[in-house]
Order: C-alpha cells, then sequence, then structure tokens
C-alpha cells in the first residue's frame, strides 16, 4: 500500500509551504510525485528538511528517550491497550520506534526510512506499507491497526520520572 498523498494541491513554492505549515499545524503533505528537475531541485531539499522535523511537534514524539524510560512511561500512564508514544531509535540513528502497550505490555516497533526514487518514505514492515512522514504513519495506526495488535488510541503524555 502507498499512503503518499498523490492526489490534492502540492504546494510548490517553499514559503507558501512554510506559511501553510504554520497556519494549519503541519496537517498538509506533499507528493512523491514532485519532480526533481534543476527548478524543483532547493524545493525538494527544503521539503525533506521540512519533513524530517514535523514530526518533532507532535505530543505524541518523545525524541531521544530509552527503551527503559519508555517503559516507566507507558506504564505510568496506566497500562490501558493502545497507549502509544514515537520516540528515536537508540541502536539505529536513522530509525525510530512506536511503543504501544497491548494486553498490558509494552512492545516496540522499529520504523526505519527508506528511499525509493529519490523519495523518502516510512515503514515498518519492509515496505510493504509506506508512509511520506511519521505524523500519517500514527494518523493511519489511529484509524488502521496494520500490523500493530491494536489501533494507536491514546498517546503518552510527557511527565517527569
Amino acid at each position: 500500500m502507498d499512503f503518499s498523498g498523490c492526489t490534492g494541491r502540492v504546494i510548490e513554492n517553499p514559503n507558501e509551504a512554510l506559511t501553510v505549515a504554520l497556519e494549519e499545524a503541519q496537517s498538509w503533505r506533499v507528493s512523491p510525485c514532485f519532480q526533481s528537475d534543476q527548478k524543483s531541485f532547493s524545493s525538494s531539499i527544503f521539503f525533506s528538511f521540512l519533513f524530517s522535523a514535523i514530526h518533532r511537534t507532535q505530543p505524541w514524539f518523545h525524541g531521544r528517550i530509552s527503551r527503559e524510560d519508555t517503559q516507566r512511561l507507558i506504564i505510568q500512564q496506566g497500562l490501558v491497550d493502545g497507549v502509544f508514544l514515537l520516540r528515536e531509535s537508540q541502536r539505529n540513528p536513522k530509525g525510530y520506534v512506536l511503543s504501544l502497550c497491548h494486553l498490558q505490555k509494552v512492545k516496540h516497533y522499529l520504523i526505519l526510512p527508506v528511499s525509493e526514487e529519490g523519495q523518502l518514505y516510512f515503514t515498518m514492515d519492509d515496505g510493504q506499507t509506506r508512509f511520506a512522514d511519521l505524523i500519517q504513519l500514527v494518523e493511519f495506526h489511529q484509524i488502521n491497526r496494520g500490523i500493530l495488535p491494536c489501533k494507536l488510541r491514546h498517546y503518552c503524555t510527557c511527565i517527569a520520572l
């Protein structure tokens, strides 16, 4: 499956894209059908940079925390099915980890970036399901279970350990 958002309006002007991102809380997507000719090359770099960091504004993203701290946070939230957070992987410098509570156990799923034809995607299942960014991955799994044992229901809030 491909959830890259090839339909809809593509904003090619970097200034307009930044304005829209700020006004709409980064809820828009860039089409992977974006041409990488010389004229749009700098725009492609801009969009790649923007999307590499856009998830950092989300309440479910906890940055660089350890697996142990992740488990403590989720346990403090009550071990309810569907409680989750997303963090940077400590073992894979380019990867991320989706940590999820299911049946009172914390499970961890590696998310890897995959580049195909100059387009960056994120996947948890070796490219079978690809997402344009981490926000799209989380939104998909809040609606669909996908490869996870349950849907993402409640993000884990950041509290002092």
